[in-house]
């Protein structure tokens, strides 16, 4: 089932022994469009510290009580490595969690990429960039980074970015939708605010040309007209098969459910 991201932000985080804070943030690599970490904020049980959490971890989010359970203890959590929201995540403080937690290495190829979940965890994590690097595995990282370059993207950043088409600016991202099994971002939620009456339409990373970060700009490749005459997206609304296959029909793409195996049920 496809989830806003948006609307899991301030949702109460259940330890195996207790409530730990709340939904944060949610990190995405920004060129597999699949989310790696959701951020917990620990409120004052552990003075307002931000840390990460893999999807590996996550259960089943009760919609009704707000309320989003991790497999992981309290304590755990309280000696986990922390972040710095100031700064980007380097790649050295993703393989300090990753051996902390003995989660996969996403980075290291076909253990959490995308279309993948629930892969067992029990890997050689390389304990430094420099020793990843050296053994080949990887190489300067998923992405080409260097250690303390940025390679995951926030949520709260990202919204809010202007959206550009060939043929003009087109209105903004207010919200990313994913897949809650694989947790691969399906479509971007654009809010035409630059036409008159503006809608909430929906469009697909794939279709995406590049993103300046530096700009704060998404540049899509369709045609202002297209983009408004899409089926409207209300945001809230469930998003079913039968709605998806008009959207992609509308925009003469094939669907990706087409193209990608199907993740085993949790």
């Amino acid at each position: 089932m496809l989830r806003s991201l948006k609307d899991l932000l301030g949702t109460e985080i259940l330890a195996t022994d207790g409530p730990i804070g709340k939904v944060h943030d949610f990190y995405f690599d920004d060129g597999e469009w699949t989310v790696r970490y959701m951020v917990a904020d620990t409120g004052g049980w552990l003075t307002g510290r931000l840390v990460l959490i893999s999807p590996v971890s996550l259960g089943e989010a009760d919609w009704n009580a707000r309320s989003f359970p991790v497999n992981l203890t309290k304590r755990e959590i309280e000696d986990s490595p922390g972040i710095d929201a100031d700064r980007p995540v380097s790649r050295q403080r993703e393989i300090e969690l990753a051996r902390y937690y003995r989660w996969p290495a996403y980075w290291t190829g076909g253990l959490f990429t995308a279309g993948t979940v629930g892969m067992a965890p029990e890997i050689a994590v390389p304990e430094t960039v420099a020793e990843q690097q050296k053994g080949g595995a990887g190489g300067e990282g998923f992405f080409g980074e260097q250690e303390g370059d940025p390679h995951l993207r926030a949520l709260r950043e990202v919204t809010g970015y202007r959206v550009q088409a060939p043929d003009g600016e087109i209105g903004h991202v207010d919200d990313l939708l994913t897949d809650d099994e694989t947790w691969t971002i399906r479509y971007l939620d654009i809010e035409t605010r630059n036409w008159r009456p503006g809608k909430h339409v929906l469009f697909s990373p794939r279709w995406v040309g590049s993103v300046s970060w530096d700009e704060s700009k998404v540049f899509v490749e369709a045609e202002r007209q297209v983009i408004k005459n899409a089926p409207e997206y209300r945001p809230g609304m469930a998003v079913n098969r039968a709605f998806e296959e008009e959207l992609h029909r509308h925009y003469s793409r094939a669907g990706y459910w087409a193209e990608e195996p199907q993740p085993a049920r949790r």
